[in-house]
């Protein structure tokens, strides 16, 4: 926001697409919350497939109103399958590493997830990265190595799906970049398919915990509150422009500390606090330049 206070112009809808933002993030993290709460009684397989069938009843007037012919010959299927499994992937291993890692913890390496698709850009987009950003990807990935504060021990599973599971988020986030043109209702509805498909799966092969009726009604909150969260953020980059909202997209990581320690006694310790810190600051330096050129040399 401070290029253009320097400018004394405050975009139009700045102020509601801030709100947007902040509202939606707000959603991610009680949605998230709400993982850790019901992934130390159920199985992952179950969580995923119940949110799926919710977030789908939800989508339904919007896959009627597209029709079956959007769904009939996908746009790049290969590449589509490749989305969802990262898609899938990603998600299953957030919630696999909640079992083990603080809140805050696990959502501080999601939050890399845009430093690795700067450094894969220039190899699966075909984009110009310069040393500015080049440099900012190595301060991130220190940041990253910070967060995990390297012991003997550091590599739990936990560790092990976090790191796995953002960097499949950056992947999602590519596949998902070169799928521009594809109608977000048909991306959605497939990803909700996938998760379903393999939470189904998972289930069949772990086995169902008869939910009672108020974890019934968190489980199909994760589907609702996602979709909402998602909602609000598209909203929010409708009505204001993108160097003001998104980076407000890390006060996720503040929500995470505040709900980790509220609900679950959860203190992050000083080497996360510092990585994520460094995390923030690579992502919304390289953020901030990549709005700054917009197409110009790097």
């Amino acid at each position: 926001m401070s290029a253009f206070l320097r400018l004394g112009v405050v975009p139009a809808g700045a102020t509601g697409g801030i709100a947007m933002m902040l509202v939606g993030v707000l959603l991610f993290a009680v949605n998230d919350t709400l993982g850790k709460w019901l992934v130390g009684a159920y199985t992952v397989g179950q969580l995923l497939l119940v949110r799926s069938i919710a977030g789908l009843c939800l989508m339904a007037p919007f896959i009627r109103q597209a029709g079956p012919h959007a769904f009939l010959r996908p746009a790049r299927p290969r590449l589509q399958l490749l989305r969802v499994v990262f898609s899938t992937l990603e998600t299953s291993l957030f919630f696999w590493a909640l079992t083990e890692l603080p809140l805050a913890e696990v959502m501080t390496y999601y939050m890399a997830g845009p430093i690795y698709v700067t450094a894969l850009s220039p190899f699966l987009l075909g984009e110009r990265v310069g040393w500015r950003r080049w440099s900012a990807v190595a301060v991130g990935f220190c940041g990253v190595v910070l967060a995990l504060h390297p012991s003997p021990g550091s590599l739990s599973f936990g560790a092990i799906c976090a790191l796995t599971g953002s960097f499949s988020y950056a992947c999602f986030l590519i596949a998902t970049r070169k799928l521009a043109g594809t109608p977000g209702t048909v991306l959605m509805t497939v990803q909700l398919l996938a998760a379903l498909a393999f939470g189904a799966a998972l289930v069949l092969a772990q086995g169902w915990t008869p939910p009672g009726a108020l974890d019934l009604v968190l489980m199909l909150m994760l589907g609702a509150g996602s979709l909402a969260g998602n909602l609000c953020v598209n909203q929010a980059l409708r009505i204001a422009p993108a160097s003001v909202v998104v980076p407000y997209q890390y006060t996720l990581i503040l929500w995470g500390m505040l709900f980790g320690y509220v609900f679950f006694g959860e203190v992050i310790g000083p080497l996360t606090l510092a990585g994520a810190a460094i995390i923030i600051g690579a992502g919304l330096f390289i953020f901030l330049r990549e709005q700054q050129l917009r197409g110009r040399p790097d």
